[in-house]
């Protein structure tokens, strides 16, 4: 195993490795490349890798399936950190390129839904073809592939381009989520404004199964910031579920919801918690009434009370 080194989605210049470098820890380590998010999960689980940083989410088509579908799926992996980047694309060009040359274009498939609305105002007529990463455009366009890539302006210089056009976006403050996953082991102690992932299966299935499974959170007063499904492979119709919710496995409230799952779900899985991104314990909203960790502890007292005879 190697405790110096931590994969990302490649090649160098991806929006990935620009967040990356925001991790302090990253000055420490060996950055490592990969091909794909399966690639570089795949080196942590072998031990290659300490951790990798992989995108998760993103704000204009919210979460990321190859992702998703890689922590869900194979030999468990934890989320450790969040990182939060701003994201505006430049369209990096072949020096002498002009906007009348361009024919062809290529991103990650993310890109396209955040510049779709630019591409269609300036380049109507430019074929769209999928990269593996935006950096990895880059360098197609680099050898001549491609006319265009949209890919992040620091991009440019390592792949002798030029950013013809700089700041598109579709959507302003678009953002994308990126995770630190690592193999299973204790999570860090809670800050008080922390996230917990976690991917839940349903059991039978019939009305109100899912109410169900929401409900152990919503009676404990666990806020949930993400819900969204992916096909289990089982066949049509069948359904797991991940989910960020506001709060740390630590913390009573959700501690107890993650217990109330286990009961009913066939499977549960644990993805982490960790951090929130951005946000300092003063920007947590208040607990409702019933739901902090000394309310948890008074009332089991007062349930062994009753038991012992002592209402």
């Amino acid at each position: 195993m190697s405790a110096t080194r931590y994969t990302y989605l490649g090649p160098e210049g991806t929006f990935t490795e620009a967040a990356l470098r925001k991790l302090p820890e990253s000055a420490t380590r060996e950055l490592i490349p990969m091909v794909s998010v399966p690639a570089a999960l795949d080196a942590v689980r072998a031990g290659e890798a300490e951790a990798a940083l992989v995108p998760i989410e993103n704000s204009v088509e919210g979460g990321i399936t190859t992702t998703l579908d890689e922590l869900i799926s194979g030999e468990p992996l934890q989320i450790y950190r969040e990182v939060l980047l701003e994201i505006s694309f430049a369209l990096l060009v072949r020096p002498g390129t002009t906007l009348a040359d361009i024919k062809t274009v290529t991103a990650h498939p993310a890109a396209q839904p955040q510049v779709r609305n630019w591409l269609a105002a300036h380049l109507p007529e430019a074929v769209w073809e999928s990269s593996a990463s935006n950096a990895d455009g880059a360098r197609l366009v680099q050898e001549g592939r491609f006319d265009a890539a949209f890919a992040g302006e620091f991009a440019a210089a390592t792949y002798g381009l030029e950013p013809l056009v700089t700041d598109i976006h579709d959507a302003e403050n678009a953002q994308t989520r990126f995770v630190l996953a690592g193999r299973p082991a204790r999570p860090a102690a809670p800050t008080g404004a922390d996230k917990t992932s976690v991917v839940i299966w349903l059991g039978e299935d019939h009305p109100g199964a899912l109410l169900e499974l929401l409900q152990e959170f919503a009676v404990r007063g666990v806020n949930l910031m993400l819900i969204q499904s992916r096909p289990t492979g089982a066949g049509i119709g069948n359904y797991c579920f991940a989910v960020d919710a506001e709060g740390h496995i630590d913390d009573r409230r959700v501690g107890e919801a993650l217990m109330g799952l286990k009961r009913i779900c066939p499977q549960v899985r644990f993805l982490g918690s960790y951090p929130r991104a951005g946000v300092s314990r003063a920007d947590v909203r208040p607990l409702r009434q019933g739901t902090s960790d000394a309310e948890f502890v008074a009332a089991s007292d007062w349930l062994r009370q009753c038991r012992d005879g002592r209402p």
